[in-house]
């Protein structure tokens, strides 16, 4: 039984990253489609798919890297967690790596990027960090 769905999907990525798999897969859920769509925004990843399968829907994540093989995502954590669940208003977010990186927000808007949240004016629950 997994209790943190979320942290299994960024352990996930930082695994394929680590060894420099091109793909990734997991359990889909609407709230990691909507974070994969962050890091698409945000260009952390390359693309993502969802697939239709029984008895549930799988997510597919392309990883992204550079030129010369260099990891795009060189760090991404978990900052809210179960246990301690952290929450941050739009003056309260800082950047990360002076716009580098970026945290990933659960919103009343939806799941957002820090970049913006500020822009939209709106706080939430800070999910992770990626740089």
């Amino acid at each position: 039984m997994m209790t943190d769905p979320v942290a299994d999907m960024l352990t996930r990525i930082r695994n394929a990253n680590r060894i420099s798999r091109r793909r990734t897969t997991m359990p889909a859920s609407r709230l990691k489609v909507c974070i994969a769509e962050v890091l698409v925004q945000e260009g952390f990843i390359a693309s993502y798919k969802v697939e239709e399968k029984t008895p549930s829907s799988e997510l597919t994540i392309d990883l992204k890297y550079g030129p010369d093989g260099e990891n795009v995502i060189r760090t991404i954590e978990r900052v809210s967690k179960p246990g301690r669940r952290v929450y941050a208003g739009s003056k309260e977010l800082t950047s990360v790596l002076r716009g580098l990186g970026c945290y990933v927000l659960s919103t009343p808007r939806g799941v957002l990027s820090d970049r913006t949240a500020r822009q939209q004016g709106v706080g939430g629950e800070v999910l992770c960090k990626i740089y």
